[in-house]
Parts: C-alpha cells; structure tokens; sequence
C-alpha cells in the first residue's frame, strides 16, 4: 500500500478529536494567565523572549506549530519508526553524562544558546511510541515472559538512565506505562508488585528493616500454609521462599538507595511527607506555604494578581512545581475545581476515544496518553497538598519549561494525527 508523505484533507479535518483539542487550548490558556501572574513584575515587559511569560508563551506557539505540522505527514511513520526514535532518545539521554548541564541540582538539560532543553520529557512520547508498537506487533502476546521482559526493558531503561542524574520525578512517570500493559493483559500480580514495592519502601524509611523482615517472613510462612494452588509442597516451598529471599533483598537496598542515590533534598522532602520530620520554617517551608496558600483562596479566590501568599513570593518554585498555588489563591476553590474538572474530562474523552480506533498501536498509545497525563497532574496535585513529596514533577499545560510545553505538545499531536486518521488504515 502507498505510504502518503501529506494525508490532509476537509474530511480529515472533520474527524480530528476538537473536544480534546479545545479543552488542551482552553487548559493551556489558562496555564499562560497563571503564569503571568505567577511572574509578573510591575514595569517588566514580560512578552520579552528573557521573562518567563515571553519564553513560556513563545514555546505554546511552537507547540500549536508542531501539533498543526503533525498533522501533515503520514501517520505510519510513527509506527514505522518508532524503533529508530527510541535509539535516538535513549542516546540524548545517555549524552546527559558528557554534556549536560545542572540545573537545580540535577543534570538532565542541554544548554543551547539562551535556552534548555530536557530530553527526558520527548522521551516519555518516545517510550509511548515505542511500547505501542510492541505491544500492538501481531506475535506479541503480553503474557508471554519474552514478550513482558521486552516491555519492562522499554518501560525501565530510559528510567534508570535518568534516575542517577538525579531526576527522580522524570524517571517515576515512566512507571506509569506499567498501568497500560495492565489494560492489555497482563497480569495484575505485576501491578500489585509495584504498589507493594513503594508500600515496602514507605515501611522501610518508617520502620526498623528487621521489623519488616520479621513480618514478610511470617507472611510468607502463612501464604505457604494455607496456598493450595500448587499441589506440589517442594516446589510450592521453593517458590515462596525465592520471592521472600527477593523481597528481603530489596528491604535491605532501599536504605542504600535513600542515602546514595537521592539527594539531600529529596530525602528531606520524603522525610517532611511520610512525617519522620516537621520543619515548617526549613526543609517544610514549601509545602506549609502552599497549603496557606491554598486555603486563603476560600471559595472564589483573592483576584488576578490578588493573592498575598503567592504575589508576596511566600511559595517558592510558583512558576513551576507550586503553580496550582496560584489558580487555588487567585481564583479559589471554583478556578481550582474548572482546572481539576477540565483536566478529568481530557483524560475521559481520551479513554473514550481509544474505544473508536480501528487498530491496536493508535488504541495503546491513546492509552499511553491518559497514564502520562495522569500521573503529572495527580502527582503534581499531589506535592501541592503536601500527599507527595516535591520532585520536580510539572503541571501539564501549567508549569513553565519550554521541555515540558513541546513534550506535551508533541504527545497530543501525535494523538490527534492517529485519531484522525483511524478510518483510512494507512
């Protein structure tokens, strides 16, 4: 079949999502006019490429740009080369070790004239790309070992090549694709495994590991017991004692991961969440002053440009990670609600939407989708409300970076071009 360079036409445009695409314009919007308040500056022309508003507004525009110029190419490119692109992100990412540069403590950019760019936000679209392809490959089975460590290997390695630089907030995101191979098959024991894994984390930093150990092990002997799945006693013996040696294994790394692997600042920003310390005035400042924040909006907000905790620069990383502290003061407990409710129903129409795709890869990418945009904004939710400790994770649409802006940009374009295209089959 004849692989089309330009595939636009009047009834491709009919069929483009413009629910989706009005809610991204509506939530990018308003992304905008809370970050000029989140950065304004009396007599400051904040349209300059040199302020925060100009570059966050200059990169919204690239981003319609590349959603319009996705549109114009053949959408089996994605699909074809997603193997290639994959590669190529993974090496940007590898080429943070050469030439990286640091920015708040973590080398995860490259610095190009006046401007950054963090790779890891392409390569959350990238990995989207890459796991739908295989997931979506005809003699792919998902419970299938071969086939599930090909997955993980997709979903991991772009994870553990960031996790040292350090960004912990870029490389848990990746985590979320495990949502997706739950959608298509696999089986929910790998879910629960994970929850397990941050729950035995948690329980780890909050209790002494040999309380723990005690306690699996007296889990394990009970489950032994009373398991009567497998008929065999050795084997079922053998079985479970792999997974308690497994599980003890891992109690006794997360200290080592904690103290070598995070820094300071992320231990101390864990440590004020599962409550090991109470700082309010120190390492708790942040979130004690988002939560004043949001609580002084009330019901209907101070105003644009009203809001005394956040026009004060009382709540650090405003135009960032605490940008929501901004919507809650100004516009109050009714702006927050339209934000939260606008962002839902994006991800709701998306779901739906990938009930209506004629083929698997376009199906599990729309998947794909929803679990990186719900995973930003319930995290990002998450470290305003002081539930998750602060690790850089931006509001999608909302938070400044140009990185995060394209990223997000691009994920949607590509949505749009796959949903669009869904009747003609390539």
């Amino acid at each position: 079949m004849e692989f089309p360079l330009l595939s636009m036409n009047r009834k491709y445009f009919l069929r483009l999502d413009w629910v989706t695409l009005g809610i991204y314009l509506i939530l990018s919007v308003m992304g905008l006019v809370n970050l000029y308040a989140a950065s304004y500056s009396e007599g400051v022309d904040v349209l300059q490429l040199d302020q925060t508003f100009g570059k966050q507004l200059f990169f919204v525009l690239i981003s319609i740009l590349i959603i319009i110029g996705v549109q114009i190419i053949g959408s089996k490119l994605f699909e074809r080369f997603s193997s290639i692109f994959y590669l190529t992100i993974l090496l940007a990412l590898l080429g943070l070790y050469v030439f990286g540069h640091t920015v708040s403590g973590a080398t995860s950019w490259y610095s190009l004239g006046g401007f950054s760019f963090q790779p890891s936000e392409i390569a959350k679209v990238i990995t989207a790309l890459a796991l739908s392809k295989h997931l979506s490959d005809f003699s792919t089975n998902i419970n299938r070992f071969r086939d599930q460590l090909t997955a993980f290997i997709l979903i991991l390695l772009p994870a553990f090549i960031i996790l040292p630089q350090p960004d912990p907030g870029s490389a848990l995101v990746f985590f979320s694709f495990f949502f997706v191979l739950h959608a298509e098959g696999l089986s929910s024991r790998y879910l629960l495994s994970v929850v397990g894994a941050v729950i035995l984390f948690i329980l780890t930093l909050l209790l002494q590991p040999n309380d723990i150990i005690i306690g699996v092990i007296t889990l394990a002997f009970v489950f032994f017991l009373f398991s009567r799945k497998n008929k065999k006693p050795v084997i079922q013996f053998l079985i479970v004692s792999g997974v308690t040696l497994v599980i003890i294994g891992y109690i006794f790394s997360v200290n080592y991961i904690f103290e070598h692997i995070f820094e300071q600042r992320h231990r101390d920003r864990i440590n004020i969440v599962i409550g090991k310390e109470y700082d309010p005035q120190g390492i708790g400042y942040n979130i004690n002053q988002s939560q004043i924040a949001i609580g002084s909006g009330g019901v209907w907000g101070k105003g644009f440009l009203e809001g005394t905790q956040t026009q004060g620069d009382f709540v650090p990383e405003k135009q960032t990670d605490y940008i929501f502290t901004i919507v809650a003061e100004e516009w109050g407990f009714v702006g927050s609600f339209v934000v939260i409710a606008l962002f839902i129903t994006l991800m709701l129409r998306i779901m739906y939407v990938s009930q209506r795709q004629k083929n698997s890869f376009s199906r599990i990418y729309c998947y794909c989708v929803v679990c990186l945009l719900f995973t930003h904004f319930s995290v990002n939710l998450g470290m305003v409300l002081g539930i998750f400790p602060t690790i850089g994770i931006p509001l999608p649409f909302f938070s400044y970076g140009g990185s995060s802006i394209l990223g997000f940009g691009l994920l949607l374009a590509i949505y749009f071009k796959l949903d669009g295209n869904r009747i003609n089959e390539w």
